[in-house]
């Protein structure tokens, strides 16, 4: 969980002022910095909740995309696709689940030259705890209705159509 800082105001509303007065606009630059630390938070939040679990966000990620899958079975190239993250990054997560005993590596019987990451009855257990853990903190968004959740997702996901992960309705 992240520690309040408690500051008797608020550090990116100041930035804003001077940001105006030095280069203009600041609209942008404090839209931006508001949503890094956001990030900050909701990642301090959401691995404070797992840490019981003996799991951090990104390793949960990539347990519920392999429960999600028909098999429970996904080659590595593809789980850093949905993931949307860097190989190297998935070698990692899938190393410290298999070594947890969550996953289990594979060959790919479609590609003798790939590996699949199977999710085995543990870490199904162990993702169904930790989903229940997040569900009943609302994944740390509590404070929002309905409307303006979607609102946010509706937002922020204009900005991801742009920058390329996935091509827009």
């Amino acid at each position: 969980m992240s520690k309040p800082l408690n500051l008797p105001f608020d550090p990116i509303a100041r930035a804003a002022q001077t940001w105006e007065s030095r280069f203009g606009d600041a609209k942008a630059m404090a839209a931006v910095t508001t949503i890094m630390r956001v990030q900050q938070i909701l990642l301090g939040e959401l691995d404070g909740l797992l840490k019981p679990h003996d799991l951090t966000f990104a390793r949960y990620e990539a347990l519920v995309l392999l429960s999600f899958s028909r098999d429970g079975a996904l080659p590595m190239r593809v789980i850093g696709e949905r993931l949307m993250v860097h190989p190297t990054s998935v070698t990692n997560i899938i190393d410290r689940l298999e070594h947890q005993g969550f996953v289990a590596r594979r060959p790919n019987p479609r590609d003798g030259r790939g590996t699949l990451a199977e999710i085995t009855p543990a870490g199904l257990a162990v993702m169904h705890r930790a989903t229940a853990d997040l569900m009943a903190a609302e994944f740390g968004m509590g404070d929002y209705a309905a409307p303006e959740l979607e609102e946010m997702f509706t937002l922020l996901r204009g900005l991801r159509i742009t920058a390329g992960d996935f091509k827009g309705d």
